[in-house]
């Protein structure tokens, strides 16, 4: 049986590596288009701080949080040890003037992180607390800890799934890919003057799905949406270790950032930190911005000062880069995952918006079991692909 996946962002990257260890036959076509979500995404792993209150989002999001588990075991007998995951934690800012309401959002977490095998201890901290956790914080308001909180590197496990499902025999083409259907099911996929035969088809190319399946008259409701993400640099710390700050050498605050937890401000803006003094501060939600690919000074004067009104500990820190992604936004806050009736063969993945790197996995090895004709494990009408905008509640 030989399936097509096509787009190899996370969820697409997720699904090869699922089929190639199930024994498929499979061909991951990518475009290499500027702007693919997974490249720019920070990759915080934390679903039960979410603001989110819908159900079906919270299933398949925390579903997707406890996949990891297994997934960085698979891809470790696979060779592939290092995908930037590591759970540091969470904090979550709360407002400093509604200890009330503090208490309600720690006891709506700790209720879902009950149930959860990851999700660990949950408390409050004052801000003194959590300054000593992520030292350039400054916030005199409660801060709610989640001990299970996880941050990964975007690319690091986009890279690792493609070179595992090479390794398990998938093969890549690159290309624009078009989808070839006749009498009502999929026949294969053309990549310039390449037809690849397929049994079927997974279609996860992001924020460019309409113009992939439009020409088979199927229509899904995806916009891209903007999103800057500036990565910054510490100076290296020539003292202490852990979440400790030194001298840098220049005279600036040095740190060893390795240990530090991601940061969830009030806003959607958030904070998190890898090996090396990087600290990635984000993101632009930017509406109508079709496919331009741009740092812009607005943006940037949005992702940075949003960041250092909560952590202004980071003003001497070095601009490294500003990643530019377009997140495939769907109809409300659910994915678009599941076949398509009037194309048989055909399974659409896609619309994971801002979730891309807490799901996408999940979603991707959901995908890849739809196409083998596996019965998935949860009920998947909620996630419609061709569905018009739900009423549920967002962010």
């Amino acid at each position: 049986m030989r399936i097509v996946v096509i787009g190899s962002g996370v969820a697409g990257a997720a699904a090869a590596y699922e089929l190639a260890r199930s024994g498929a036959d499979t061909v991951l076509v990518d475009s290499a288009a500027e702007g693919r979500a997974t490249s720019a995404g920070a990759g915080i792993i934390c679903p039960w701080t979410s603001r989110v209150r819908d159900p079906a989002w919270y299933l398949l999001a925390s579903a997707g949080a406890e996949h990891y588990p297994a997934l960085l075991a698979a891809l470790s007998e696979d060779g592939e040890e290092d995908i930037g995951y590591r759970r540091v934690g969470a904090l979550r800012l709360l407002d400093p003037g509604d200890r009330e309401g503090a208490e309600s959002v720690r006891s709506l977490v700790a209720t879902r992180a009950s149930v959860s095998a990851l999700a660990g201890d949950v408390s409050l901290l004052t801000g003194d607390e959590a300054a000593r956790l992520f030292p350039p914080l400054r916030h005199e308001g409660p801060v709610l800890r989640v001990e299970g909180g996880a941050r990964l590197d975007g690319r690091l496990l986009r890279d690792a799934l493609r070179r595992a499902a090479v390794r398990r025999g998938a093969r890549t083409v690159r290309g624009t890919a078009r989808i070839e259907a006749r009498d009502g099911r999929v026949r294969g996929v053309s990549v310039g003057d390449e037809l690849v035969a397929a049994d079927g088809v997974v279609a996860a190319a992001g924020a460019w799905s309409p113009a992939l399946l439009g020409p088979l008259g199927v229509h899904v409701e995806v916009t891209p949406q903007r999103g800057q993400i500036v990565h910054l640099r510490l100076p290296d710390a020539d003292a202490g270790t852990g979440a400790g700050v030194g001298t840098g050498t220049d005279g600036g605050a040095g740190a060893d950032t390795a240990r530090w937890p991601v940061v969830l401000p009030r806003s959607s803006h958030y904070l998190l930190a890898f090996d090396g003094s990087r600290v990635v501060v984000g993101a632009t939600r930017e509406e109508g911005s079709g496919f331009d690919h741009r740092v812009t000074a607005g943006g940037l004067a949005e992702v940075l000062g949003e960041a250092l009104a909560v952590a202004p500990g980071l003003a001497a820190a070095t601009h490294v880069e500003t990643r530019v992604g377009f997140r495939p936004m769907g109809p409300d806050v659910r994915p678009l995952l599941g076949t398509v009736p009037a194309c048989e063969g055909l399974v659409v993945a896609n619309g994971l918006g801002s979730s891309g790197l807490t799901m996408g996995p999940y979603v991707g090895a959901l995908a890849a079991r739809l196409a083998l004709g596996t019965p998935p494990e949860l009920d998947l009408t909620p996630y419609d692909p061709l569905r018009r905008a739900a009423a549920v509640e967002g962010p």
